[in-house]
């Protein structure tokens, strides 16, 4: 009898053996549904010597119901798996449920109907069928899709169907996505990025795991240089993945990518529609979809033929994933290049310390682009001290950095101001009582967004419209915003240079494709002449009439909970610098800053990066933290505080006591409270020689919790909040 080993999503059960039916082949990574319970579950094949599972007698064994019409999971995907859930102290099934992420996808093939507008109009047009109309034009999805985007209830579009308003359309659903071409647009690189890129396009010929670090400026054209990778390994029938930090660099570099391929890539993001991340999930098993472009989690697809993996902003924090499987992107898609045996390209103009040092010992290949493309100098940078220079009373630009706003009105040319901080007010309360808002699910202040008139938790998402009055004593008009976000920036803006035509950018205000679309549009169109933004503006933007950069508060990046403050200060900052000056004019940064003495401020006013990062590197390995050292975090929560600080305890009293691992804690987190639950926190310090997930697992494993506490490992953290 034929029994095979099933890895399934239920974390808690563990793999499962089942009955081979006879006549079924089922090699490993095979597909597959079978009976749990009452219930089919979904599961993969599985190599039986990899996961542990019962022993369950042969004659107890259920048979598997059937495979599903999808490629087998190829070897090298399976072990990325395997690699990630241990090196991440995760569940493979976790793991594993981020590759069949399209339950739709698994089905087969199939047609659907899809709803357009035709030239007719309703018989009566109410305010909410003519809002639909205005929000579908040049949309063709589901009714239930068509009703997100126009925002209106099923039935008002289900009556302008019957009234021919809407017309069906029946698509295939596996529908082939245009062919990108090599060819199509040859670039003409200057002398620096062509070595560059024909060392990309040499290693895609070659094939073998081959780790490259490309550190160039910003604005040296780093992404010319790695499209002729991505040429090379079209012209191999080969597909590539390229990941992005951010939706909002999508569209940007999708009309990058259709200009020098004459086809758009495939994308793959969160704000997908059901049917667009079908259709991209089995274009991308049967090896049809040629480049990939997308967020993290296009790591895990199940590619074909890949044959090269692009990190594009390869130091950027939101590669790291925050809840579920707390991986980094970044290091994930340098092992799944190895297990590939193909080429990967971490591009930056700002590495992350851990990059640079991989680099230095040999193991990246570490290629420079240390000018500008095309004679485009990089920006003077100079700092200015608000002890020294402060703003008005009630203001938060300084004086000098308003007349520098001022002269770049008078010449036609951009401004942008950076503050990493959304809404209004990160804090309001009442002057009358003392009242502060607070979210009610975490301990974090409410911020004021007095574009949307609503108080904001931007932990767990908690809204509530701003109040008239007090709610705790009543008083009317007796509210008082603390603190600038960028919207009240704006509005200084819009009241000292009251003939500035202001556009904030954030991910409240772009937050969809269309949205970033249309801000890109007007910006290069001339239609803006400030731009008020977070770091959502720092990379990837190309505005040549952008000659003045103004960061607002330099100092914000050192407070809170980040393990890696300086270098993340020093990276976004140097980032949103090198918006200024892209074009044939020569740009200008003023950084606002009550420490200008502090060596990431003074770092990047002298433009010696070198010397920070040396720096950097030398506390780092004075203190044992990455890349020197390991660190790792266990938060422990509960709805219950005393449940959540008991468990605590228990984690502490049994702490191993080994020579070269440090642990600290427990304590209360910075955030005790963040989505209704109580947590508590332990970081630990290892050092390299340490086998600390093996330490963590065997820690752990021994003890019992109750029902209602959660315990999750962050191996290599970024926040400590």
């Amino acid at each position: 009898m034929n029994r095979v080993r099933l890895l399934h999503f239920n974390a808690a059960l563990g793999p499962l053996d089942y009955r081979l039916p006879e006549g079924m082949d089922a090699p490993p990574g095979t597909v597959v549904s079978a009976p749990l319970g009452p219930r089919q579950i979904i599961g993969i094949v599985w190599e039986k010597g990899r996961l542990p599972a019962d022993e369950v007698p042969d004659a107890k064994l259920r048979p598997l119901l059937g495979k599903l019409p999808v490629p087998p999971l190829k070897e090298s995907l399976r072990r990325l798996i395997e690699w990630t859930a241990d090196y991440y102290c995760a569940h493979p099934a976790s793991v594993a449920r981020m590759v069949l992420s399209s339950g739709g996808a698994l089905k087969g093939p199939a047609t659907m109907t899809e709803y357009r507008l035709t030239d007719q109009t309703p018989e009566r047009m109410t305010p909410q069928r003519e809002a639909a109309i205005d929000a579908l034009q040049g949309e063709q999805a589901t009714i239930r899709e068509l009703a997100g985007i126009a925002g209106v209830s099923e039935g008002v579009l289900r009556g302008l169907v019957n009234q021919g308003v809407l017309e069906p359309v029946e698509v295939d659903c596996d529908r082939p996505f245009e062919r990108a071409r090599p060819d199509f647009h040859l670039p003409s690189l200057s002398p620096a990025q062509r070595e560059v890129a024909d060392r990309f396009a040499g290693a895609v010929s070659e094939g073998g795991f081959a780790p490259f670090l490309l550190d160039g400026v910003t604005g040296s054209g780093k992404t010319e240089t790695y499209f002729e990778g991505i040429a090379e390994a079209l012209k191999k029938g080969q597909q590539v993945l390229v990941l992005l930090p951010e939706i909002a660099l999508t569209e940007a570099f999708l009309r990058r990518f259709e200009d020098r391929f004459g086809a758009p890539p495939v994308t793959w993001h969160s704000s997908l529609k059901s049917t667009e991340r079908r259709r991209a999930w089995r274009a991308i098993a049967a090896g049809t979809a040629q480049v990939v472009v997308g967020a993290r989690s296009a790591l895990f697809l199940p590619y074909a033929n890949l044959g090269l993996i692009v990190v594009d902003e390869a130091h950027e924090v939101s590669f790291k994933q925050d809840d579920g499987v707390r991986y980094n992107a970044r290091d994930v898609a340098v092992m799944r290049a190895r297990f590939e045996k193909i080429p990967v390209i971490l591009a930056s103009a700002t590495p992350a310390l851990e990059s640079l040092q991989m680099a230095e010992a040999g193991i990246y290949e570490k290629l420079d682009l240390p000018s500008r493309f095309g004679g485009a100098e990089l920006p003077d940078i100079e700092t200015l001290d608000l002890t020294k220079e402060p703003p008005q009373r009630g203001h938060w630009i300084a004086p000098r950095l308003v007349e520098e706003m001022k002269v770049r009105l008078e010449r036609g040319e951009q401004s942008l101001l950076f503050l990493n901080r959304r809404g209004y007010a990160p804090l309001t309360l009442c002057r009358h009582c003392g009242y502060r808002f607070q979210c009610p699910n975490c301990s974090a202040w409410l911020v004021e967004h007095r574009l949307s008139r609503r108080l904001a938790c931007h932990h767990c998402g908690h809204e509530t419209p701003t109040p008239d009055k007090c709610p705790e004593c009543g008083e009317p008009d007796c509210l008082v915003a603390c603190g600038p976000g960028v919207e009240r920036i704006a509005d200084e803006v819009a009241e000292i240079l009251p003939e500035a035509r202001v556009a904030i950018a954030t991910s409240d205000t772009l937050n969809s494709p269309e949205k970033i679309a249309h801000f890109v549009g007007s910006v290069e169109e001339g239609a803006v002449d400030v731009i008020v933004g977070t770091q959502l503006v720092t990379k990837g933007f190309h505005f040549p009439e952008l000659t003045l950069v103004g960061v607002v508060d330099a100092d914000l990046g050192l407070e809170g909970g980040d393990l890696r403050a300086a270098e993340r200060t020093y990276q976004q900052v140097a980032q949103v610098a090198g918006r200024a000056g892209r074009g044939e004019k020569r740009g200008e940064v003023i950084i606002q800053t009550r420490h200008p003495d502090a060596p990431v401020i003074a770092a990047l006013a002298a433009g010696d990066r070198d010397a920070f990062y040396e720096a950097e590197a030398e506390a780092r390995r004075h203190a044992g933290a990455p890349p020197f050292g390991r660190w790792a975090a266990i938060i422990v929560s509960s709805e219950d505080e005393n449940e959540a600080r008991e468990a605590a305890r228990q984690i502490g009293a049994t702490r191993p006591n080994l020579p070269d691992v440090q642990i600290l804690g427990p304590a209360p987190a910075p955030l005790s409270l963040l989505r209704g639950r109580y947590r508590h926190r332990l970081l630990i310090n290892a050092r390299r020689s340490a086998q600390l997930q093996d330490v963590i697992r065997e820690w752990l494993g021994s003890l019992k919790f109750p029902v209602g506490v959660r315990v999750n490992v962050d191996i290599d953290p970024y926040s400590f909040v």
